[in-house]
């Protein structure tokens, strides 16, 4: 990476696809920094720039870059592929770690299961500025996108066209409105609005503080 990429993304500040650290923390702490991007859609975590943007540089590259490969490596599963970068600015070393969209969706911090628990693993995703836990919806329409299962045969049931009737008169729908009006479970509320977004019908959007809720493609 060229200094006036650096310069560029450190001007621009923190958002959906690049995070400052001011120096290596703790190993699960990036680890969900590199999974919300690798979740999401990429980015940039910037070793050696504080919040403020100032430029502090790291003091070591070497033990920087072995901390966060054997972050990738090791804290995230699956492991997270990213490239990095040492670029020398304003007379300080800085280390860039690369993190690209993951074909291999939904990462989670290790927690050494054989198989993915949506009830319990950590899975993050990148909104706006923040790196935030995913949804339980969230985390099934991470699962299925990279597994390619796309609904291309759907059809609509009462349960949906309530859904459709909501968003009538309201700008968005939420799992517990439709559990609550619709008299069922959340977790039947859940799976079918997972369902109208992997079908195309629903746009899944994610708050700052983490809650989810549904809106219609159609406007």
């Amino acid at each position: 990476m060229k200094p006036a990429k650096l310069k560029l993304l450190i001007e621009s500040g923190e958002n959906i696809n690049c995070e400052f650290k001011r120096k290596f923390s703790t190993h699960e702490k990036i680890a969900r920094e590199m999974i919300a991007f690798a979740n999401t859609k990429g980015g940039f975590i910037l070793f050696g720039i504080d919040d403020n943007k100032s430029v502090v540089g790291v003091e070591s590259e070497k033990t920087e870059s072995e901390l966060i490969m054997q972050t990738a490596n090791e804290y995230c599963n699956p492991p997270v592929k990213l490239k990095l970068h040492f670029v020398e600015y304003k007379h300080k070393e800085i280390v860039i770690a690369e993190v690209p969209e993951s074909s291999d969706k939904p990462h989670r911090i290790e927690d050494y299961k054989n198989d993915l628990d949506i009830n319990s693993a950590v899975v993050t995703i990148r909104v706006n500025d923040k790196s935030l836990q995913a949804s339980k919806e969230m985390i099934r329409l991470l699962r299925s996108e990279s597994r390619g299962l796309k609904l291309t045969k759907y059809s609509l049931g009462l349960l949906e066209k309530s859904v459709f009737k909501f968003l009538e008169e309201n700008e968005f729908i939420t799992v517990k409105q439709l559990s609550s009006f619709s008299n069922i479970s959340e977790r039947r509320a859940s799976r079918t609005l997972v369902k109208m977004v992997r079908a195309n019908l629903l746009f899944i959007h994610t708050k700052e503080n983490g809650e989810d809720y549904f809106s219609s493609v159609i406007r």
